[in-house]
């Protein structure tokens, strides 16, 4: 059965909702109203926007989260050496993305060196797509690579991939579900949808489809209650 999935993004030091991972819309300085709202949810999303941008990092503030929350943590993570260290500080899984693009591919040797030294459990491969393709480097570089080309290459060496709709991104206006279908039939792991989900009927829909919907603008707003 899909799950909502709880996303906390940290930027500065805070709690932040960016719109198309661009404009600051929302900012949060208390962490704990949040923490012990999610606390009831099996997975939390937890990305360091700062080490996604590559300005900084927030790293005690994630390790702090992911001590008290289950969390799948994301941001900046481009190595073995940086996934390894997220886990042994209590993440239950690691988000990689642009380190598994190289020259416009799939990285495979780097793919097959995680899920050799950390397993296919311990991995969620992110493919962040923005007018259809990946885009990389906290969203900043535009690929050539396809989503769908990615999740084929990719898919033996992870247990989930993690699709972000960069153009609904913050939006609320909802997810493509074009996109949503094509690549639920390309993959058998599981498979998490970010961008632009805002009600209890798409989740619900997704949950048809057997995808899992990560939400985090309409939870800030109170669109959707948690």
């Amino acid at each position: 059965m899909a799950v909502l999935i709880p996303s906390i993004d940290i930027m500065d030091g805070k709690i932040v909702q960016l719109v198309q991972g661009k404009r600051k819309a929302l900012e949060f300085t208390s962490f704990e109203p949040w923490v012990q709202r999610f606390s009831s949810y099996p997975l939390v999303q937890l990305i360091d926007l700062d080490a996604a941008m590559q300005k900084g990092h927030n790293r005690p503030l994630i390790e702090k989260i992911s001590k008290r929350l289950s969390c799948q943590v994301g941001g900046g993570i481009r190595s073995l050496e940086a996934a390894a260290v997220a886990i042994e500080a209590g993440a239950r899984s690691v988000i990689l993305g642009s380190a598994l693009v190289r020259n416009d591919e799939p990285d495979v040797e780097f793919a097959e060196c995680l899920f050799s030294r950390l397993g296919a459990q311990r991995l969620v491969f992110a493919i962040d797509s923005r007018a259809g393709r990946v885009a990389v480097h906290g969203w900043r570089d535009r690929t050539e690579l396809t989503p769908f080309r990615m999740i084929q290459i990719l898919e033996p060496w992870c247990s989930a991939f993690l699709y972000t709709h960069i153009d609904t991104e913050g939006m609320m206006q909802g997810v493509s579900w074009e996109v949503v279908r094509q690549l639920r039939s390309a993959t058998q792991r599981r498979l998490f949808v970010a961008g632009g989900i805002s009600s209890q009927r798409e989740i619900a829909e997704l949950d048809r489809l057997n995808v899992d919907a990560v939400v985090g603008m309409a939870i800030y707003t109170s669109r959707l209650k948690v």
